[in-house]
């Protein structure tokens, strides 16, 4: 495997790396929470899904697009296969994902979308045992168990809203998190043959030109103009929300290991909760904090199995 993933263990690490590492995964996690608050905000200006995904690609591939070349000039020529395998991971990773999420966020509260989001790990767990054929331990149906009915909470809690638009936002969201389960399931091979950065600089890259060329196609070019406060959202959304989180979390897995890394992540569907509440006053009611807890219940016991 590559380096990043396999850091040494949080206890031998010294405990100044390990704060810098845990503080690093736990900016980035709350920084890539936020890009869906963000993009509720610019829906208050009438733009749609499609529009919010491509104006936070436009500000994006600049930097993504400067790694590649950098990695493109510094490091072995990718096979042909190679090549269309990640076009693939890029479209269903990073385009599908991005954009049956934002698509979904027209539709429910920022909370819930974050907490069905974090069950991309469970959905990996049902993928593997279904498809692969990999057994799941009591510990692990256990773990799904608390996770799942933490979402179910959540979920009717938000019906009272309007059961039809929650109903249809849950399922474009929950159309998200199997898409990003189906990327992470199929980059692991070629992530320890060309290394994570690459693999994220070129998924990023494809996944720019597509929704940029969505939006060309869907959208009229008059589209482009929007007012200042898009592009400003835009903007944020594209740079503290995309670009630092991805350099962000990789630079934690390489100090703290993909373990400790991803249970600081933890902290993103809360930071979301709250964010909701602080920023776009949605309610934060004692059923939403009951479910969110259930969730990481869930996830944290996944994290820590044997």
């Amino acid at each position: 495997m590559n380096k990043s993933a396999t850091a040494p263990a949080a206890q031998s690490i010294p405990r100044p790396a390990l704060l810098a590492g845990l503080t690093l995964a736990i900016a980035g996690a709350v920084l890539f929470s936020a890009k869906a608050v963000l993009a509720k905000l610019m829906y208050r200006y009438h733009v749609d899904a499609v529009t919010v995904i491509a104006f936070r690609m436009l500000f994006s591939l600049p930097v993504f697009a400067a790694v590649a070349i950098w990695k493109m000039r510094t490091e072995a020529p990718l096979s042909t296969t190679d090549r269309w395998r990640l076009v693939f991971l890029g479209v269903i990773g990073y385009y599908l994902s991005s954009f049956l999420d934002f698509l979904g966020l027209q539709f429910i509260s920022v909370g819930l979308e974050r907490l069905i989001l974090f069950l991309t790990p469970t959905f990996v767990l049902l993928i593997t045992s279904v498809f692969l054929k990999r057994h799941i331990s009591r510990i692990e149906w256990l773990a799904l168990l608390v996770s799942y009915c933490g979402i179910v909470l959540v979920f009717v809690h938000d019906l009272h809203g309007g059961a039809g638009s929650t109903a249809i936002g849950a399922l474009l969201v929950l159309g998200s998190a199997l898409s990003y389960a189906v990327y992470l399931l199929m980059s692991g091979e070629m992530v320890r043959r060309i290394g994570s950065l690459r693999l994220v600089a070129y998924a990023m890259c494809v996944s720019s030109v597509v929704c940029i060329g969505q939006f060309f196609v869907l959208r009229p070019v008059a589209m482009l103009v929007q007012p200042a406060a898009v592009y400003w959202y835009s903007l944020a959304n594209g740079i503290f929300c995309t670009v630092l989180p991805v350099f962000m979390t990789m630079i934690a897995v390489q100090r703290i290991g993909a373990s400790t890394a991803s249970q600081a992540g933890m902290i993103g569907p809360v930071s979301t909760l709250f964010l909701g509440a602080l920023v776009l006053n949605e309610p934060m009611t004692a059923v939403q904090v009951g479910g969110t807890a259930m969730v990481l219940a869930g996830i944290y016991m996944l994290s820590k199995k044997k």
